[in-house]
């Protein structure tokens, strides 16, 4: 049975997503139709490049991910279907892919070119659907598309390294539903450029000396816990996607607060990292 995800920035409240899995199911009858997310921020593809990177390699090789975020077709937003590390990616060309293509080179991409053949005002439903559902059949992506060899690449994906190799410069692109806030380092690169050195990393107004590896190693449980820092601790830790996440034990946005809100940071804020 064939596995299609589905991750857009739709929400729940309307009627698209119904809509997109009705059609799917009316195409092909039998397959398991899985949703990542709908809760993508309208439009923000670093976002949502960062939710599908760190959901994808989970499912079966094989697997067909529709992305729906800033899926209008425009002169400068084409549509693509991409093979990459065994699956099948259905998305516009406005950079999504380019924070997995960083790492793993594509096996084919074509720019899609059935639009002639299918009148729409929604292409994630008319479009997509259609060529998830000639890839579930087993139909090659030379059918519906033309090869091409490069997509666009988001900004802010790399983080920036100074020429002494002594300062890392990170942005965040991604507040998790804790508002906890991930940044662009990762564990690699901190260990690459770091060579085990002492560091300091800065976000804002906060500085921290120290990464954990869990919420959990943050806190000293050997104290009694009516005299242990725990709620509201603030640390870094390496994420489960081994990406530098600043965070707040036991955060809440919408009571305690969270790293988002009380340390004041936003997409694309500025991290920092010095090396002694």
């Amino acid at each position: 049975m064939p596995i299609i995800t589905l991750t857009t920035d739709f929400g729940f409240k309307d009627p698209s997503i119904g809509a997109i899995k009705g059609s799917i199911f009316s195409e092909l009858g039998d397959v398991n139709i899985v949703d990542i997310s709908h809760e993508v921020s309208p439009f923000h593809t670093l976002e949502a490049a960062y939710i599908i990177k760190n959901a994808y390699h989970t499912f079966p090789k094989g697997s067909i991910h529709i992305i729906g975020v800033d899926s209008e077709i425009t002169p400068e937003n084409k549509h693509l279907a991409i093979a990459l590390d065994d699956h099948y990616f259905i998305c516009a060309d406005n950079g999504i892919l380019s924070l997995i293509a960083s790492e793993i080179n594509p096996q084919k991409i074509v720019e899609i070119n059935i639009h002639d053949a299918v009148e729409t005002t929604f292409p994630v439903l008319d479009i997509f659907v259609k060529v998830a559902s000639h890839i579930a059949r087993g139909g090659t992506l030379e059918v519906i598309g033309k090869p091409i060899t490069a997509i666009k690449q988001l900004k802010a994906i790399k983080p920036q390294i100074n020429d002494a190799q002594n300062q890392i410069q990170g942005h965040v692109i991604y507040i998790d539903n804790y508002g906890n806030v991930v940044t662009n380092v990762t564990r690699n690169t901190i260990q690459q450029i770091g060579k085990g050195r002492d560091f300091v990393i800065s976000a804002r107004t906060t500085r921290f000396t120290k990464i954990y590896d869990t919420y959990s190693h943050a806190i000293d449980f050997n104290e009694a816990k009516e005299i242990r820092e725990e709620e509201g601790k603030k640390m870094a830790i390496f994420n489960t996607a081994n990406y530098l996440e600043i965070a707040i034990y036991k955060s809440n946005p919408h009571t305690v607060g969270s790293a988002s809100t009380l340390l004041g940071l936003k997409l694309l804020d500025t991290i920092t990292i010095n090396f002694n």
